[in-house]
């Protein structure tokens, strides 16, 4: 990932053209961006770092390489059906994917679509959830994407924890899954408030000030 903006001379910048750069909660520098499918190799390589545990609870399987057709799905992104934003490690060696978070759009083209999140372990409990998060919102408000639905295996309790944070409904569980619906402007006004992450106000001031303010 290159940790710039990515802006064309002479006009002003959207959201997809912003590359959000600030540390999580214990210093580490790191540099937020939207995911393009140019990044297939840097999105391998994150995965293989996840245990086998944060494997199991993103997928919903432990295996250690993921079918190419999973993969190619996740960077098949547009910025407008399927919003996805990453997070680099900038100070880390080779600069390596640590992140990433995905908003699918239902097939229907409505305003609704799927949530999901994944965050290498060696980074998990530092804020970079909540920070993706914050970015994935303020694009899928500009996009049109008011609802998405959060798929969470029963035992993922970070999981719950960061939905429940964002007011997200929960709306029922089935076969070891809890369904949870997010209100995209619910959740960012509970990111708005939330002060014990102070680099999800970095990516706020950056993508609604700098950028194109969604809502």
């Amino acid at each position: 990932m290159n940790a710039t903006d990515r802006q064309a001379p002479g006009r002003a910048k959207a959201i997809e053209d912003i590359a959000v750069h600030s540390a999580l909660n214990d210093g580490t520098v790191v540099c937020l961006r939207t995911i393009t499918p140019d990044d297939e190799q840097l999105l391998r390589d994150g995965i293989a770092k996840l245990s086998a545990e944060s494997r199991y609870l993103r997928f919903f399987s432990p295996v250690p390489v993921l079918p190419d057709a999973v993969i190619e799905r996740l960077v098949d992104v547009d910025g407008h059906d399927h919003i996805a934003w990453g997070a680099i490690c900038t100070e880390c060696e080779g600069q390596p994917a640590i992140g990433a978070v995905h908003a699918v759009r239902y097939g229907n083209g409505g305003r609704a679509g799927e949530f999901s999140i994944a965050v290498v372990d060696a980074f998990q409990g530092q804020g970079l959830a909540q920070m993706m998060t914050a970015a994935l919102l303020v694009h899928c408000l500009s996009e049109g994407l008011a609802v998405l639905d959060v798929h969470i295996l029963s035992e993922n309790s970070a999981a719950k924890r960061l939905v429940k944070s964002l007011n997200a409904e929960w709306t029922g569980e089935s076969v070891g899954v809890a369904e949870y619906r997010l209100d995209v402007a619910a959740g960012l006004a509970a990111l708005r408030a939330d002060v014990d992450v102070p680099g999800v106000q970095d990516v706020l001031r950056a993508l609604e000030v700098g950028g194109k303010r969604a809502g």
